[in-house]
């Protein structure tokens, strides 16, 4: 009988390695007290996201110029000199807003490129987000950093250019208005940005490059960051993401190369009413500090003028370090995964410690696992989400218990890896059976290295359990402390992905993070593999499964912070004069059961039209609802003429009520060129952040009840068919409705027009009685990049 001992010490290391690497991946401490003056303090830093957060503070808003007052105050505290920029911008996807960014600059003693530190400082609309993660955080440690430093008198060699950006939540309008029209702008030479998508967890640094990144890797290592958590994989899902920040504007539009500092735990905060101080981890906050405040003090004296490559890094971090190696050592370093594999291999089969036929046999408990266990949790979460419908309520894709399903099916896969692999007694089968999920990982590197270069990390265990082999087939023995040695490269390179890809990716993705599981369990088999009593094994992990589903069981329901989410608009069409209640949601609670009745109709028909959201959003129920008396913008031709074979128009619309957002459909995609809208045209930059829905012009949204004004030109032989959508978001406080509040364990639905009272309305082209047209200069044939645009409601 095998001696438990060595398997037991085995899988202790292996667990506080593990625990060590989400340990020390972040600051598990701060101070309660604040720090010396000297120093970064997440307690100082909290007061800022606190006294930011107290209320919404969304573009339009009131609290908005309240917040923008009280950031040029602290900065004029620290002895700098602010200035606003203020103007309009229409951003590539068609998003037009007047956006009012703070600014102020730290002087330098040389003739040097600038660092800008960047952050927004509007919440998301819609929502009623007070913002505190996103992004009074990355304000509050940009602050909190520029103090420290100011406090230590030391002169940077560098101007340091501070941009507290406006609009950021509504098209990235507040960086594309710095980009394209502040003098500042071309002196940046790198762009420090804090953002959030969560509320909690490791910050992640992101670097976005116009070419190679080989020069920016090695200046964010010689910044010295305490704690870096980044890979060269993380920026290729970034971007499948429909994600995108203000950085995303001066790389784009800029050509300004940067680093993005963003957590992404907690992700069913964002965008919600749930972004509030109180649900903050302070320890984030933390983390943030130590990215800027070092790299700070080493920018600010740094060499910003030539941080262009054309040459590529693969890069990781792991506790307390961050490693990387050009791209050419990808292949290289798979061909001699290839090399040592095929030398071991025959080695062993000369020695007869491996038989070909074994390592052949292999393949079956290799391909079981991964099938059985992708199946189970493929399919187990589709169960899931059908038992639990409400799941579905949470847009994001990330329940409140959605770290108890990833344990969970991380512990339900080891349990069937522990089953597939029981061994039949044969002295060390577990070395002819790894040599099969060997090869699987050399074919996924191979795939890597030609289409997927940033994971070329990957395959750094990969060469670490061939060593694991290799030692086994010379000395003929299986060395357990050894192989613990040889598995930290996995546990510390793979193991972070199995929990990083369901929360960065949704639960959707939790099938994934099993199958991972699966290899790196198979690539681990000397330790795993040589467990006796694997039945045993598989039992506990089976039962500890089970417990962890039970746990996300009672953590399902609905409580304040934890609360349900629900939508509710009304909408009158005032060319019919009729009224609906409408709503995106799949469920129905009480309260909006309250207003569409418990048999509602289809939403279907009002889907016309159709607004981006992001995630694809449509009103899926509505109800007939009361015509009210609301005031109708006024629509004024001021030119509608012909000249040659173009039609001119010069439209202007004023609001006669307290209005947040227009949005204008062209309903024949009548191809409109020479657009502008309040005297700015498009700005052409790639972005993710939107899709295309149907028609969509433009979608303004407006400060201070300021008029839109539209300058186009349309085919002579066409007509012009427009539709106008105007909205306001005071559903819940209209004089005209009478509303009843959510309960405290509702919230209302992110990333919709949610809670408005909206109008849909032709724009009739008539010209008032008397009026002569007139044609504005401006006005020629030539035609516009834009032909249709489309919404830009980007988070």
């Amino acid at each position: 009988m095998k001696n438990n001992q060595p398997s037991l010490l085995s899988f202790l290391f292996v667990v506080a390695i593990i625990s060590g690497v989400f340990y020390f991946m972040m600051p598990q401490s701060y101070d309660q007290t604040e720090a010396p003056l000297s120093e970064f303090s997440t307690q100082r830093a909290l007061q800022t996201v606190k006294a930011m957060s107290a209320k919404p503070h969304y573009v339009g808003s009131k609290n908005h110029e309240v917040v923008g007052q009280y950031l040029q105050k602290e900065l004029r505290n620290l002895g700098l000199q602010t200035s606003v920029q203020e103007g309009f911008t229409m951003t590539e996807k068609g998003t037009l807003v007047k956006s009012k960014n703070i600014l102020a600059k730290i002087k330098g003693s040389a003739n040097s490129k600038s660092l800008l530190l960047l952050s927004h400082y509007d919440s998301a609309p819609h929502s009623f987000s007070h913002g505190a993660s996103d992004d009074a955080t990355g304000v509050a440690t940009i602050i909190e950093s520029v103090r420290a430093f100011l406090h230590n008198k030391t002169t940077p060699k560098n101007d340091i250019i501070i941009l507290f950006s406006d609009a950021e939540e509504l098209g990235l309008n507040g960086a594309a208005l710095f980009v394209t029209q502040h003098q500042w702008a071309k002196e940046v030479g790198l762009v420090l940005n804090f953002e959030a998508r969560g509320s909690s967890g490791p910050s992640y640094m992101l670097m976005e490059t116009n070419d190679g990144n080989a020069k920016m890797v090695e200046a964010f290592e010689d910044g010295g960051a305490t704690y870096p958590a980044s890979n060269s994989l993380m920026y290729s899902i970034y971007k499948m993401l429909p994600n995108d920040t203000d950085l995303t504007v001066f790389r784009e539009e800029g050509k300004i190369q940067g680093f993005n500092f963003a957590f992404i735990d907690g992700h069913y905060d964002y965008h919600t009413a749930q972004d509030k101080f109180e649900h903050l981890d302070p320890k984030t906050l933390a983390h943030q500090g130590t990215y800027l405040y070092p790299l700070l003090n080493h920018f600010a004296n740094a060499d910003l003028k030539n941080l262009n490559s054309t040459d590529d890094k693969v890069y990781f971090s792991i506790p307390f370090g961050f490693l990387s190696y050009p791209f050419g050592w990808i292949m290289p370093m798979v061909i001699i995964g290839f090399g040592l594999v095929l030398l071991f291999m025959f080695i062993g089969m000369g020695k007869h410690v491996l038989r070909i036929d074994e390592i052949i046999k292999g393949f079956i408990p290799l391909l079981a696992s991964l099938i059985t266990v992708g199946l189970l949790t493929y399919v187990g979460w589709k169960l899931f989400l059908n038992f639990y419908p409400e799941y579905q309520d949470i847009l994001q894709g990330f329940t409140y218990n959605g770290h108890d399903y990833i344990y969970a099916f991380v512990s339900l896969a080891l349990a069937v890896c522990f089953l597939f692999y029981h061994n039949n007694g044969k002295r060390n089968p577990e070395m002819n059976q790894m040599i099969a999920p060997l090869f699987v990982w050399l074919l996924i590197n191979i795939g890597i290295a030609l289409r997927l270069p940033g994971a070329g990390f990957l395959i750094i265990p990969v060469l670490s359990s061939a060593l694991m082999l290799g030692v086994f087939v010379l000395t003929q023995k299986s060395n357990w402390f050894l192989n613990v040695v040889l598995a930290i490269p996995t546990l510390l390179i793979v193991v972070p992905f199995i929990q990083m890809f369901p929360i960065g990716l949704g639960l959707k993705i939790l099938f994934g993070s099993a199958i991972l599981t699966v290899l790196t369990f198979t690539l681990l088999l000397p330790i795993f593999g040589s467990f006796p009593r694997k039945r045993l094994w598989s039992l506990a992990f089976f039962l500890l499964s089970v417990g962890l589903f039970i746990k996300a069981h009672q953590g399902s329901g609905y409580t304040y912070g934890k609360a349900k989410p629900n939508s509710l608009v009304y909408i009158l069409d005032a060319d019919q004069n009729k009224a609906h209640w409408a709503t995106y949601d799949v469920n129905l609670d009480e309260w909006t059961k309250g207003y569409l009745g418990d048999n509602p109709k289809s939403g279907a028909p009002l889907n016309i039209n159709k607004m981006y959201s992001k995630y694809g959003s449509v009103f899926t129920f509505s109800a007939t609802a009361p015509v009210k008396n609301i005031a109708k913008p006024t629509i004024d031709f001021l030119v509608d003429s012909v000249r040659g074979n173009q039609h001119l128009y010069h439209i202007k619309i004023t609001p006669n009520r307290k209005v947040n957002r227009y949005d204008l459909f062209n309903n024949k995609n009548i191809a409109i060129a020479n657009f502008k809208a309040n005297g700015v045209k498009s700005i052409d930059f790639n972005s993710n952040i939107s899709g295309k829905s149907g028609g969509k012009l433009l979608t303004y949204y407006v400060v201070d009840n300021t008029p839109l004004e539209l300058e186009f030109s349309i085919p002579a032989n066409q007509k012009l068919d427009l539709n106008l959508v105007e909205s306001s978001f005071d559903l819940m406080t209209n004089p005209l409705f009478s509303m009843a509040k959510r309960k405290t364990w509702m919230i209302p639905t992110p990333f919709v027009l949610n809670d408005a009272v909206i109008i849909r309305q032709k724009v009739k082209a008539s010209v008032a009685e008397g009026q002569t047209p007139i044609f504005p200069s401006g006005l020629t044939k030539e035609k516009d990049s834009l032909t249709v645009a489309v919404d830009s409601l980007s988070r």
